[in-house]
């Protein structure tokens, strides 16, 4: 006879019936990139890697597929850390590039960390690429190199265009985001770049937008005199940039944002070094008949219809 999943067979031995195949929907965002000090691009976000249904992936990419478990078997869960804001300066006057974010990983799925975000230095001006690239930064009469997203995962950084001596100020570009490239840094219009948009996901049941670019920093000659347009964060956890002497934020913890570019005027030495990335965060969404409840790192829990869910804000496994 057959009863509560098992099947009694012939010799007295009892046999579980087997659990058929099923599948696993997740959302895999990796670490932000750090925002580039005085003046610089913000940081790229983290790489969003999504098999929703319905819903989009990074980068304007392909949606990714769903993750079939073997029964028994332990997944590695990994949450990518944000890239930490470079210390000092190179000389007495240039910024450093920033860094770039960590990877997030479930099972067989990895998403790039986000591209740090370049600085005025010479050597630093190139925002890394990344899930999402860092903004990078140009000054007359240098240039820097565009950085590129990973696809299915983010989108470029911006750039800025090449001031003309005598400098009003310098405005550095944003980073890009999961759902578009970060802004331009103007000088001409005096616009500073804003962060890449990032992407709203319901996986948990309740709409939340993460994968946003760090705005860019800025440096003006004399804030008084000049109506410079701040850069604000992409949706979703990018850092703004600041006013003057104001420290620049970083990016939102467990939405994979990209950290702001640093801000600095005349003689104030405020804050010249770029912020902090945000952290990623790795949700899966299991179909709860076949959820087996064993798991590691202390994902939070929760039901959503058909759906148990598990959010890991910090790394750990699960079984299938």
């Amino acid at each position: 006879m057959t009863g509560f999943g098992y099947n009694v067979l012939g010799f007295g031995t009892i046999a579980k019936t087997p659990i058929p195949a099923y599948n696993i929907q997740y959302l895999v965002i990796a670490g932000g990139g750090s925002g580039g000090g005085r003046q610089g691009g913000g940081g790229g976000a983290g790489g969003y890697l999504s098999s929703v249904s319905g819903e989009s992936t990074g980068g304007g990419g392909t949606l990714q597929s769903v993750f079939i478990p073997t029964v028994d078997t332990a997944y590695t869960v990994t949450v990518g850390g944000g890239g930490s804001a470079a210390s000092g300066f190179i000389d007495t006057n240039n910024g450093k590039r920033g860094s770039d974010g960590s990877n997030s990983v479930f099972a067989t799925v990895t998403s790039t960390g986000g591209g740090a975000g370049g600085a005025d230095d010479e050597d630093h001006r190139d925002g890394n690429d990344g899930g999402s690239g860092g903004g990078s930064y140009y000054i007359h009469p240098g240039g820097a190199n565009q950085s590129s997203g990973t696809a299915n995962q983010g989108y470029a950084g911006g750039t800025s265009d090449v001031g003309s001596a005598p400098y009003p100020g310098n405005y550095g570009p944003g980073g890009g985001g999961a759902g578009q490239i970060g802004q331009n840094g103007v000088h001409a219009s005096e616009i500073v770049g804003d962060g890449g948009d990032g992407l709203a996901s319901s996986i948990t049941g309740s709409s939340v937008t993460r994968g946003g670019g760090g705005a860019g920093g800025a440096w003006i000659y004399n804030w008084s005199s000049h109506s410079a347009t701040l850069g604000i964060g992409g949706t979703g956890g990018g850092a703004s940039t600041p006013t003057s002497l104001t420290s620049p934020s970083a990016g939102t913890a467990n939405t994979g944002g990209g950290g702001a570019g640093g801000t600095d005027s005349v003689g104030s030495g405020n804050s010249q070094e770029g912020s902090n990335g945000g952290s990623g965060v790795v949700i899966l969404k299991i179909p709860t008949e076949f959820y087996s409840s064993t798991t590691s790192g202390s994902p939070t829990v929760s039901t959503d219809g058909d759906y148990t869910i598990l959010v890991y804000n910090s790394s750990g496994s699960y079984t299938g």
